[in-house]
């Protein structure tokens, strides 16, 4: 089953997610289902701890699946403020839930929509997906 990206969200090249909060400073991050299908059984997963700095395009924390170790990449700047520890041992929530409960970290930027400048809204993602022969 596909699920369908969510018009809030906005997406970069390597997958991953991050959705503005109504407070215009906290973004919400994830890796898209696209990634998880690709990914396929999940089995480990580390996060950065809250009070990290984090930097776009830059490695924040990995994912494990029983056939590749992929970097998680931070698709903004700021601090992690905090992470799903839910995601621990219960990895499946990302292939259920990618946009909602399976968000990874909350992070505290500048602020703004300009934060998530750069990055592509779902048409734009889905168009990328296919074109990188991934559809």
């Amino acid at each position: 089953m596909t699920i369908v990206p969510p018009p809030d969200v906005r997406y970069s090249e390597s997958h991953e997610w991050a959705r503005l909060d109504e407070d215009g400073k906290t973004v919400a991050v994830g890796i898209t289902d696209f990634a998880v299908k690709e990914l396929q059984d999940l089995v480990f997963i580390t996060l950065p701890k809250p009070g990290t700095k984090v930097a776009r395009g830059q490695r924040f924390g990995e994912i494990e699946s029983v056939k590749a170790v992929s970097d998680l990449i931070a698709p903004v700047d700021g601090e992690v403020l905090a992470v799903n520890g839910a995601l621990e041992g219960k990895l499946e929530v990302l292939a259920q839930d990618p946009y909602g409960a399976g968000w990874m970290i909350q992070v505290r930027t500048a602020g703004g929509p300009e934060v998530l400048a750069g990055l592509m809204d779902a048409e734009a993602y889905a168009r990328f997906t296919r074109e990188a022969g991934h559809h």
